[in-house]
């Protein structure tokens, strides 16, 4: 290589770098919030958050997104998933909510719980994934 070759070769070299460093430290920061609640009231009012830095700011959120005066967190998530099922013939029924490491079984979890407690037509209302869950 020439002499006229290396500024450029450096520069590109240490903008290389600099990007894999951004995107390190991006996804740093995504993996830290990971921190999800479910709130669940009468009549399948629910609230949900996820990727909060803290169960205790992911809980507060879940509350003040819930639309009833009975609301309360029935469970949280560290980098998991959480699902709320209600019957669709009685929103106001019978209920179930679940949790676990992936969708799939949080969404199971859910719906095997609202038609143990005598759910005829139960279906998610909600769910949500955090973090790597």
């Amino acid at each position: 290589m020439t002499d006229s070759y290396t500024p450029t070769l450096r520069a590109l070299v240490v903008a290389t770098l600099l990007l894999a460093t951004a995107t390190l430290m991006l996804v740093a920061v995504n993996t830290a919030r990971a921190a999800g609640a479910l709130a669940i009231g009468a009549c399948g009012a629910f609230g949900e958050a996820h990727d909060f830095r803290t169960v205790d700011e992911a809980r507060k959120s879940a509350l003040a997104k819930c639309q009833s005066d009975t609301c309360r967190v029935v469970t949280v998530a560290k980098r998991g998933c959480a699902a709320f099922a209600v019957d669709f013939a009685n929103a106001c029924g019978v209920h179930g909510w679940g949790k676990g490491p992936r969708l799939g079984v949080s969404q199971n979890e859910a719906l095997r719980s609202c038609y143990k407690d005598g759910g005829k037509e139960c279906v998610i209302r909600t769910f949500f994934c955090d973090a790597k869950g």
